[in-house]
């Protein structure tokens, strides 16, 4: 896909991923509850995604993030492939994460 035919709100699939500026997160417990301050809108991430966030944050890079959930996790690398690529789907179009380039 063209840098240019990107959608708004959705990130290449090789992006380089940071949490959007106007994101707050908490969390609590397992989970980890985002609010986009832009809209007021308020989001759950559970426990995996609590820990996807918590790399994120922590400045990983998607290939050191995946690399550490399938360390923590009990999952298959291909559903795990799947579930990071819905979760950042979901990230983006909920606008709670930017590419690290400003993209």
């Amino acid at each position: 896909m063209q840098p240019s035919s990107v959608m708004p709100g959705v990130l290449p699939s090789q992006a380089s991923l940071r949490p959007a500026p106007d994101v707050v997160a908490q969390r609590m417990g397992e989970e980890t509850v985002l609010v986009q301050l832009a809209t007021n809108r308020i989001y759950e991430l559970n426990r995996t995604g609590s820990v996807f966030w918590e790399l994120l944050t922590a400045g990983y890079d998607r290939p050191a993030i995946r690399a550490e959930l399938l360390r923590r996790f009990i999952v298959s690398p291909a559903e795990l492939d799947s579930e990071i690529e819905r979760l950042i789907a979901g990230l983006s179009a909920a606008q709670l994460i930017a590419s690290a380039s400003g993209a």
